[in-house]
């Protein structure tokens, strides 16, 4: 593969890791279950708040708390890739998912909405303790859970999920296939942060 091409290989393979970065499931698919549940129903000003709140505890924090941490213990991107500097950012994320799922609960949003951090917060859960040992791709286990999600939601639903299934496949293929153009994780790596996503995704709903 020429220079050029290699080049242009790995700015879609950084462009399709960043789009779909983890951090961004848990929100798409609240909007999904606010599009295409009865919850369409509800006033936009009540949907727009929670969407607000899931963005904030979600996204905002985890990302700021991350940033104080590598501030405070003088770590660059690239250190955070290394498997023993994940485990950190990881519990950040738990912590700020957590709260996030004790204030749902409060405000008593339907179980189902719930379950979409319940099942946010198995995967990091999961694959933090699988990360003590071995790494494992959190990119890959976050489209594994969309695919588990879309089969257990098609239960609840009674809908046909394989035009869901099929795009969410796709996805997962890009996903994996860009981790390891990048050279982030391997086959072994991204297949099992997929399976455990799957697993996650397909039991969290009933928890």
């Amino acid at each position: 593969m020429k220079i050029k091409e290699r080049a242009t290989v790995h700015v879609l393979a950084k462009g399709l890791s960043d789009v779909f970065r983890p951090s961004y499931f848990p929100l798409l698919g609240i909007v999904l279950l606010l599009l295409f549940s009865y919850l369409s129903l509800l006033p936009w000003g009540l949907k727009m708040s929670l969407l607000l709140m899931v963005a904030f505890w979600t996204l905002l924090l985890p990302s700021l708390g991350v940033r104080a941490y590598r501030r405070f213990t003088n770590k660059s991107r690239q250190d955070l890739l290394l498997r023993r500097n994940r485990i950190v950012p990881y519990v950040i994320h738990i912590l700020c998912y957590g709260c996030l799922l004790h204030l749902l609960h409060r405000i008593s949003v339907p179980t189902f909405l719930e379950s979409m951090i319940i099942i946010s917060l198995l995967v990091q859960c999961v694959c933090t303790i699988v990360t003590l040992w071995w790494k494992i791709s959190m990119h890959s286990a976050g489209v594994g859970a969309i695919m588990g999600a879309i089969v257990a939601y098609s239960v609840m639903f009674n809908f046909n999920p394989v035009w869901w299934l099929c795009l969410s496949i796709l996805v997962s293929g890009l996903v994996n296939s860009s981790r390891m153009l990048l050279r982030q994780h391997t086959l072994g790596q991204v297949l099992g942060g997929t399976l455990v996503g799957f697993l996650c995704g397909l039991i969290g709903l009933y928890i």
